[in-house]
């Protein structure tokens, strides 16, 4: 089998296809990285299968293991053919003779090797984008990374819509360098402006205009000047303060407070949600105007489990930067198949950062212990992986979690009370009982 390229995958007849080409592959994470081309007709995987099929030497893969079949309507199925070591869909054993449907985004285990399901896509990768800002190889970035450099150098403004711990500053950051802005990159998470100051903040203020004003403040956006402001989880943004914004994003210049002459400013901004504010425009509860206004160019980040080909590649990297943080000798923990099914299996309601939590704690001597669910998945097209019931609310926190949680929060009590669903009061107690501290 030979190893992947950037932009090539290989077939199981040997022939290199570019990923333009629509089809489907078969990724394999485990133990090592490939990608295998699915044909249109049947396809044994095995250790020996048969001259058109997928060989796969490894001492838990049977002579004929599995059989891939395609549909006519282009879908395929996976039958376990009385394999040795047996098979798993999903974690659910297969039964031979009873083939069952494998899409996108499904985990397959044939004895020890790991395979995950995915579908190519028409599009080519985007070469000027950086791989180390958005990182990763399925389908599902190779998309994420042609959006971005298509929206980056159009001056509209861009709405990312993503899940918690996705990576949407990365993202934005990237649009940031390839626009090619000589002004800095501002960001603020818009749940941590305080309701009271949240003008003076953006807009900024003059010396007296409320108590408390000692001195001129310029804001958010002319310290953006030139740049890109980035307004994270622009969706917490108080409804009295969206027409504000609406107009500093129509006139281009800003009102401190206090002050009676508008400021011109030179500003791109650039938006992050995860939330549907398409849907809380129509509720009443977000300025469609606005809405329209944040976004011309929409892109959204896609969740760790709609890229599970990639997760065992995040650990590896993951693990190294915890190691190299702490100038000591890189260790990758040593994960069996059984640990590496549970983590492509899981749902990682906090995506990256709920990874990075279970990195830090294998790294730092403990075991694998995978982060609760804080509500029901929003699964992807196809996905039906087996999963426990979810909770109404998270559970109490460990002081490395809550610490986590405020970090990522920028030390907000309320966006951190938000996320766990309590009230702000809870979430002092939790700090006094730990030691912790938020703004």
């Amino acid at each position: 089998m030979s190893k992947e390229s950037i932009d090539t995958v290989q077939s199981p007849m040997g022939a290199v296809s570019p990923v333009g080409e629509a089809s489907h592959q078969l990724r394999l994470v485990h133990p090592r990285s490939e990608v295998h081309r699915l044909g249109a007709k049947t396809m044994v995987v095995g250790r020996k299968p048969d001259p058109k099929g997928l060989t796969v030497e490894h001492g838990t893969v049977s002579r004929r293991h599995v059989e891939l079949r395609r549909k006519p309507d282009g879908s395929y199925t996976v039958d376990e053919l009385g394999s040795r070591n047996g098979s798993r869909l999903n974690g659910r054993r297969l039964t031979p003779g009873a083939a069952q449907p494998l899409t996108p985004g499904d985990v397959l285990r044939t004895g020890d090797v790991i395979w995950v399901m995915e579908a190519t896509l028409s599009e080519r990768s985007a070469p000027s984008v950086s791989r180390e800002a958005i990182f990763g190889r399925t389908p599902a970035m190779v998309r994420l990374r042609a959006e971005v450099a298509q929206a980056a150098h159009d001056p509209s403004p861009v709405l990312l819509i993503g899940e918690t711990g996705t990576g949407k500053e990365y993202a934005a950051r990237e649009i940031h360098r390839l626009s090619g802005r000589e002004g800095p990159f501002v960001a603020i998470n818009c749940a941590a402006l305080s309701p009271q100051l949240v003008e003076s903040q953006l807009f900024g203020h003059r010396k007296g205009a409320f108590t408390g004003a000692d001195t001129h403040h310029d804001g958010l956006f002319r310290a953006a000047d030139g740049g890109t402001l980035f307004l994270d989880e622009v969706g917490e943004l108080p409804l009295s303060m969206q027409p504000k914004l609406l107009r500093v994003l129509q006139e281009r210049e800003v009102l401190p407070v206090g002050a009676t002459r508008a400021v011109p400013v030179d500003v791109r901004v650039v938006s992050a949600t995860l939330r549907d504010l398409a849907r809380q425009a129509e509720a009443g509860s977000f300025r469609l105007d606005l809405y329209a206004r944040l976004s011309p160019w929409e892109v959204r980040i896609p969740a760790l489990r709609e890229r599970r080909g990639d997760l065992v590649a995040w650990f590896e990297r993951l693990t190294a930067a915890w190691f190299e943080a702490r100038e000591r000798e890189h260790e990758t923990p040593a994960l069996g198949a059984d640990d590496l099914e549970r983590l492509l299996l899981h749902d990682w309601p906090d995506n990256l950062r709920g990874l990075d939590r279970v990195v830090h704690r294998l790294c730092s001597g403990g075991g694998l212990e995978l982060p609760r669910r804080s509500g029901p998945p929003e699964r992807s097209s196809g996905e039906h992986a087996a999963a426990s019931a979810p909770e109404s609310r998270p559970a109490k926190p460990s002081a490395e979690e809550l610490a986590a949680v405020l970090e990522a929060n920028d030390g907000s009590i309320r966006a951190t009370a938000k996320h766990y669903q309590r009230d702000r009061r809870q979430i002092y107690r939790w700090l006094e009982q730990y030691g912790l501290k938020g703004e």
